[in-house]
């Protein structure tokens, strides 16, 4: 008798099915039904805001918004967002430079250095800076740097600016590296040991690369969270209406902060032009992690 015509009940057959394969497969469509469901209801605040801002925003996007610095009258129509743009590139690449590699050392060290006794005490404050809200982060730096407790002041600035969006990045980027450096498999780790590699080796030529990817989408969650990020600004960069070169004592302007003041408005011309920026905005995080993505790619296919 052949297995595809065992009579039912002689568990030979390869197309017999148990009660318990049946509910088992019930349960299964079940739970894949619910995620799905799940997923849907997470997606649809997403689309529907991507939707208003395209919606809104693609219109008042022209060539002159893009080319234009911002105007000293709400009330007026043109001008653009060009001080702006600038000015939240030129503050998340000193945050970059500052959190992304404190960050990932700060995870490195977790998780490589488990057996160390600081590494339960590292933790602990990298889970207290996550939950900070913005605006303490910003009145620290302020009352640090703006206004010069300990001695040294650099008004209202760019660098002020940066390093505030940089302390929102650092607990991001150490909780994502660390997760994605445990998924690291303790294989390599042991192979490369045998092979007579010291740990720094291990860690610098085995571990982080095979993490980067993880290591890059994690920093990128980190600049999209900094690169909105408003009140923490509003005390240590305060806002400039031209293209600021200098770092230090000179206001500095961002995309958040011009939306904010002229989304609060009464004025149409300003509300037009903050949902183009916000659109802008949208777009330069996404571009950002397009970069940070197709660089990584090409790292490892030269690997």
């Amino acid at each position: 008798m052949s297995l595809a015509t065992a009579p039912p009940g002689t568990g030979s057959g390869l197309r017999t099915r148990t009660p318990v394969a049946a509910a088992r497969k019930r349960k299964d469509r079940l739970m894949t039904g619910l995620l799905l469901l799940a997923m849907t209801l997470a997606l649809i605040p997403i689309i529907l805001i991507v939707y208003q801002v395209v919606l809104r925003g693609f219109g008042a996007m022209t060539w002159d918004f893009l080319t234009s610095t911002q105007l000293f009258s709400q009330r007026t129509e043109g001008g653009g967002y060009l001080n702006g743009l600038f000015g939240t590139l030129y503050m998340l690449v000193i945050a970059i430079i500052v959190a992304v590699p404190l960050g990932i050392g700060t995870a490195t060290f977790v998780v490589e250095y488990s057996d160390s006794k600081l590494s339960p005490v590292i933790r602990f404050f990298t889970d207290v800076m996550t939950g900070v809200p913005s605006i303490f982060i910003g009145l620290y730096i302020y009352a640090l740097l703006v206004q010069g407790r300990v001695g040294i002041s650099i008004g209202f600035s760019t660098l002020a600016g940066g390093l505030s969006l940089s302390l929102l990045m650092l607990p991001i980027v150490a909780r994502a590296s660390e997760e994605v450096l445990r998924l690291v498999p303790d294989d390599l780790r042991n192979a490369a040991y045998g092979l007579g590699a010291r740990r720094w080796q291990v860690v610098t030529r085995t571990v982080l690369p095979a993490a980067s990817s993880g290591l890059i989408t994690g920093s990128m969650l980190a600049v999209g969270r900094a690169a909105g990020e408003t009140a923490p600004l509003l005390l240590t960069a305060l806002g400039a209406f031209a293209i600021v070169f200098d770092p230090v004592n000179a206001p500095q302007s961002a995309l958040p902060l011009i939306i904010y003041n002229e989304a609060r408005g009464p004025f149409d011309a300003a509300h037009t032009r903050a949902w183009a920026g916000a659109l802008e905005l949208m777009l330069l995080v996404l571009i950002l992690t397009i970069i940070a993505r197709t660089v990584n790619r090409n790292s490892e296919l030269e690997r």
